[in-house]
């Protein structure tokens, strides 16, 4: 039987992951309290990202975006697309930014 976990996006207990999705505290955070099912959302949501806003994932800036979009994706219930997105897109709209551009400002809460 797969391990459970009470998952922090979901809010109940469902299968957890295998593994830490990577080393350290945040991936640990994750291994404990996100669902196997949560993970891979994130995994379709940070390519959506990654493609719509051409992101280098190279860039400590890009990095840095990416990580707060999976805190909220995942720990505060916040999903939400770029704006501008349509699933229809073949690349993105002309108002977003070119490939290699960098991450866009983290929205003002």
């Amino acid at each position: 039987m797969p391990r459970q976990v009470m998952c922090a996006k979901f809010g109940r207990e469902l299968p957890g992951l295998e593994r830490p999705p990577f080393p350290g505290p945040e991936g640990e955070r994750i291994f404990e309290h996100v669902s196997a099912m949560a993970w891979e959302m994130w995994g379709r949501q940070s390519v959506v990202l990654i493609n719509h806003y051409g992101l280098v994932l190279a860039d400590p800036e890009a990095q840095k975006f990416l990580r707060e979009q999976r805190e909220a994706f995942l720990f505060q219930d916040q999903e939400q697309m770029p704006e501008g997105w349509s699933p229809d897109d073949q690349g993105g709209v002309a108002s977003s930014p070119g490939k290699g551009a960098p991450a866009p400002a983290p929205a003002k809460k």
